[in-house]
């Protein structure tokens, strides 16, 4: 699992090459507004693994009653995804793997070579991404900041884009997988494709291929990553936000603000969403035309620098207030909309569905499907069309008017019942609030918060800590944590039309909260069955039932859809936990720890790895001869502008020292030439509010919509994205001289060939190119065979570019540039880059060296380097 994330750095790495800064934040102890949601999920992972083990224990014996056929069950503990939490072990072991690499990359890798790498574990408090933004808006404070900065951040979570926004800077980009749905994911029990394990039938696994080669093949490409430029969606946003005729100057940055804080409304992370505001209607259109029509009588701004202004918040509230009961109208109508579609739309498949399907080779297939590896293709045709008049000689005789099931076979005498799942109308969860009619305010109250709609005092209060939690969360994303200790003490939001008398409330939080410790955060967040990440006496106060805090691992919880179909759209009922009461508990159990858990238990903060050409390296290095007590000023010339204070670390990667790895499989670093030190950002007073403004000097980036954009059709234009950083890159094109040269090469009419989108034949590729190869065993001749007409002239290759060695005992390695005429002369392999590919399944760059000049093709006259490999497999 470590080689696998190092490989993923990898290649984030050498797809955006940072050039300054690479900053590697993991998630820390997080803020108690966020140990609530993080409590759910964990909960809920851990109810939903014991149901999925439960669920497939009971198919597994049923099919195996019935004799179908299941691989035999691996005994095999299953991986717990709560450890991926701050405080276990499992964490622990990760930073250690991170400085490893981080150390091997700056030593041998030339892409790192001056860099400066922040790496910030899971023993820093605080979530990766907020620890990146604090680190950016402390910088930006200081006057060696460069405000055209090129920032990247690596994130799936769409409160990035939100974070991003709030930096005011103008080169901002994040990059982040794609997302593809509805992956094929192998089935539970038989490990095969096409269904899960509730539908699993326990059939043999079918042979893919002519040889059962591709087996192991997954069906899924190499997972891609897309560039989000913020400078674009600022574009957008300065276009739909811009108003005329305002009482007062328009200013974007504002407005930005003001959109960003307008989005906290729809969902977050901290707060539920308010009921009428689902993002999927259109929440933030409906928000920002209200936020339009409102500002005029606003006379100004929302918010400013993360500090709302909760009189104007209140106009636009009672604003949404208003319409709410025609939006929740109008969500029936659409939903019983959908509902009616989806059942004509059943209804329309199961009158076009065959009343009668055959099987066998007379199974019907897609035309082109029918040499497909899934396809079954009669070896001896008569003696299949023999076994089915067998086959149907001894089957009873049936009537014209007997029914058939859907796998062809006659049905029993009088039918079946139909099942509750075969019937049109599906189950829907019970709503007793019924928002579309009258008197929903009175029944919401009711079901959800247990008390009287009439309850002028409660509503109050309800809607008191949903207002501490919009500013609250503000602050957050403009200017860091305000309190480490509130949260929002409820399941469930007030209605937007309950915000009134706001403007009095109180939004001050208290100052100088503190953090919880590693193992504090786990005790709250993790279920009883998780238990087994904590010491033993830690474990035990979540599963006696003589503990004083066992009401907060309850064994079994409810889950209340809300209005949703699905579980995991609903919320989770799981009770708070008490700071005092948990504090207090630990407090017997405190005494028990281990050195090594103590250890694990304490805070840490970030820590500043560079290379041997780096301008820092040579100072830091003097520190630690020095051995400087006292904390010293990062001096910014050395370092891109880069501020904040150095003190020594007592685990510290050194020069001249060896590097242990903490993977088995890695080798240790004997000649290590990096360096690292404690690292902290500059420090500020409590109440120093960083300016939300994009900062003097900063230039904008060139426009990138045109007129076109704004228009609703594209006018049958396709539209092209930018590749890489780089808007003025010019992509390469074939002329008409070579298009004409391909046209002598390339066979003509089918489109097949080398050059071809199709896959050849399979004889194509029945011997392998690649076959490991003894030392002086010559290649297959048909290399010979396969080689372009425009290459024929220069005769047989050289000797080094014919044969091919396996990196095993008695082998020589095999080099890149060997491989190059065998890649460009062989015909289509299916399992070229899975035999080339490294650790990670990525295929090697190919060398060019061969053809250029100063190269010659006829062989090499002085001797192979030797072989370059970071990792040794073997």
């Amino acid at each position: 699992m470590m080689v696998a994330i190092f490989e993923y750095i990898d290649r984030l790495f050498n797809i955006v090459r940072p050039r300054r800064l690479l900053y590697m934040a993991i998630d820390g102890v997080a803020p108690r507004a966020k140990m609530n949601q993080q409590r759910s999920r964990r909960f809920r992972a851990s109810k939903e693994g014991v149901e999925a083990a439960v669920e497939k224990q009971r198919v597994r014996e049923e099919i195996l009653a019935k004799g179908g056929f299941l691989p035999p069950e691996e005994i095999k503990e299953r991986f717990d995804s709560n450890c991926i939490t701050p405080g276990t072990e499992f964490m622990d072991n990760l930073a250690k793997c991170l400085r490893y690499y981080i150390a091997d990359r700056l030593n041998n890798d030339p892409g790192w070579k001056n860099l400066t790498v922040i790496l910030s574990d899971a023993s820093a408090p605080g979530e990766g991404e907020h620890k990146i933004m604090d680190y950016i808006r402390r910088q930006r404070a200081q006057p060696n900041h460069d405000p055209n900065t090129h920032h990247c951040l690596c994130g799936a979570d769409a409160d990035l884009i939100m974070l991003g926004l709030a930096t005011h800077e103008p080169n901002f980009t994040i990059i982040r997988e794609e997302f593809k749905p509805n992956k094929p994911k192998p089935c539970g029990l038989c490990n095969q494709f096409g269904h899960e394990v509730k539908d699993c039938e326990g059939l043999p696994r079918e042979k893919k291929g002519k040889h059962d080669e591709l087996a192991d093949s997954l069906p899924c490409a190499e997972g891609e990553f897309i560039f989000l430029r913020l400078n674009v969606l600022r574009e957008y946003l300065e276009r739909e936000l811009t108003m005329a005729s305002l009482p007062f100057t328009f200013d974007v940055e504002r407005s930005i603000d003001d959109w960003v804080f307008m989005c906290f409304f729809v969902g977050n992370d901290f707060l539920p969403h308010l009921p009428s505001l689902e993002i999927r209607e259109g929440a933030i259109d409906r928000l920002v035309n209200i936020y339009k029509n409102v500002v005029h009588k606003t006379g100004g701004y929302l918010t400013e620098s993360g500090y709302v202004n909760l009189q104007r918040v209140q106009m636009i509230m009672l604003a949404v207030g208003e319409v709410e009961d025609s939006i929740f109208k109008k969500r029936k109508d659409d939903e019983d909309s959908f509902r009616r579609r989806q059942k004509e739309k059943r209804k329309r498949m199961k009158r076009d569905q065959p009343a009668f399907s055959p099987g066998g080779i007379l199974t019907p297939h897609a035309l082109g499907s029918r040499n497909s590896p899934g396809s079954q293709v009669a070896s001896n045709p008569r003696q299949a069309a023999y076994e089915m008049r067998m086959q149907n000689n001894s089957s009873p005789s049936i009537s014209p008017n007997t029914s058939f099931t859907s796998d062809g076979s006659p049905s029993p005498i009088g039918g079946i019942k139909r099942k509750a799942e075969d019937s049109d109308s599906e189950p829907e969860p019970e709503d007793n609030v019924r928002l579309w009619e009258a008197g929903w305010k009175q029944r919401y109250y009711k079901n959800k918060f247990d008390v009287d709609a009439a309850d002028e005092k409660f509503r109050r209060k309800v809607v008191q800590s949903y207002v501490e939690g919009l500013c609250w969360v503000l602050r957050y994303y403009y200017q860091g944590c305000a309190s480490w200790k509130w949260y929002y003490p409820f399941h469930y939001a007030p209605f937007a039309s309950d915000f009134e008398g706001i403007a009095d409330m109180p939004s001050d939080f208290e100052k100088g909260t503190k953090p919880f410790k590693p193992l504090e955060q786990l005790m709250g967040v993790f279920p009883a069955a998780s238990g087994n990440f904590l010491p033993p006496s830690w474990r035990k106060l979540m599963s006696d039932p003589d503990s004083s805090i066992i009401d907060f691992y309850p064994e079994d919880f409810a889950i209340d859809l809300n209005g949703k179909k699905y579980a995991w759209q609903g919320v989770a009922l799981l009770p708070f936990v008490d700071e005092r009461r948990l504090r207090a508990a630990l407090e017997e159990v405190y005494p028990d720890l281990t050195p090594e858990e103590t250890k694990r238990n304490s805070l840490g903060g970030d820590v500043l790895f560079v290379g041997k050409h780096h301008p820092l390296h040579d100072f830091i290095l003097e520190l630690y001869q020095t051995g400087s007590t006292e904390p010293v000023d990062v001096p910014p010339e050395l370092c891109h502008g880069i501020q904040g204070k150095f003190s020594l670390d007592e685990e510290a990667v050194l020069p001249d020292q060896i590097v242990c790895s903490p993977v088995p499989m890695l080798r240790d670093l004997t000649q290590n030439t990096a360096i690292s030190i404690n690292f902290k950002d500059p420090q500020f007073a409590e109440d120093y509010i960083f300016k939300a403004v994009m900062l003097p000097g900063a230039r904008k980036p060139a426009p990138v919509l045109k007129p076109s954009d704004w228009e609703k059709s594209s006018n049958g234009r396709q539209w092209k994205p930018q590749l890489g950083f780089n808007r003025d890159r010019r992509p390469v094109h074939l002329d008409q001289a070579a298009f004409r040269t391909l046209g002598h090469v390339m066979p003509r009419g089918s489109g097949a060939g080398i050059y071809g989108n199709a896959a050849p034949p399979p004889a194509t590729y029945q011997g392998n190119l690649y076959r490991p190869l003894l030392r002086g065993q010559a290649q297959i001749p048909k290399l010979m065979s396969n080689m372009r007409p425009q290459d024929s002239w220069r005769g047989p290759p050289p000797l080094f570019q014919q044969q091919r060695f396996d990196r095993g005992v008695g082998a020589e390695p095999l080099l890149p540039w060997n491989r190059m005429l065998q890649t460009q002369n062989a015909a289509f392999q299916p399992n070229q880059y899975q035999m080339l590919a490294g650790p990670g399944g990525y295929p090697p760059r190919r060398d060019d060296r061969g053809g250029r000049q100063g190269y010659p093709r006829e062989g090499r006259k002085y001797p192979l380097p030797p072989p370059s490999g970071r990792y040794s497999w073997n």
